[in-house]
């Protein structure tokens, strides 16, 4: 497991922790015993051991923080909230702005609103996203208000097709959905056929 650097020394009831010793557990040893060479040695090495086991258990908290937690584990976190497919070939920093702000608009998903900051994330850049939905008096509604369109400048970071894929899943099922990257429309709920 990867050691993480934690912000401060700072236990959850705001006491500070004590440095450990770096030879805690022979400092533990009565001092006749420490003369003895063939101890020192013994104990030094489940001391060795012991130490990687605190220091996982330390980070215990950290692991959870997206600013210090080790990359597989922040792709990890992705996973517990649908972010399944963040390419580990991206950097770092780009994967950690992906699960914060999927986490961010978990609570907007099925909305233009989530729906727009979502493409704003994956694409990089601003998105439009106009629907048939609203709130009508009774009798006052249109015919027609399951129809989502959405358009980005560019897919950013990721291939055309996959782009399509992550929208695709982020869209209501019963919505009519149309994708335009630029003035080009590159998916149709209906047909999913690529205009070029």
């Amino acid at each position: 497991m990867t050691s993480i650097v934690p912000r401060n020394n700072l236990l959850p009831d705001g006491v500070r922790r004590a440095p450990r010793s770096p030879h805690w557990m022979l400092n533990q040893l009565p001092v006749g015993m420490l003369d003895g060479d063939f101890f020192v040695r013994f104990v030094s090495i489940f001391q060795e051991l012991g130490s990687s086991l605190f220091e996982n258990a330390d980070n215990i908290d950290n692991l959870a923080d997206l600013t210090v937690a080790p990359d597989a584990m922040v792709r990890w976190l992705g996973s517990w909230i649908g972010v399944e497919a963040i390419d580990p070939s991206l950097p770092d920093e780009l994967q950690r702005r992906i699960v914060r702000s999927s986490a961010n608009t978990l609570t907007w998903r099925g909305t233009a609103s989530g729906l727009r900051r979502f493409l704003e994330l994956a694409s990089g850049g601003p998105a439009e996203v106009s629907d048939g939905g609203g709130v009508w008096r009774d009798g006052d509604a249109p015919e027609d208000t399951a129809w989502v369109t959405m358009t980005v400048e560019s897919t950013g970071w990721m291939p055309e097709a996959d782009f399509v894929t992550l929208v695709r899943d982020e869209v209501p099922a019963h919505v009519r959905a149309e994708l335009y990257v630029g003035s080009r429309c590159v998916w149709r709920s209906d047909g999913e056929v690529h205009d070029e």
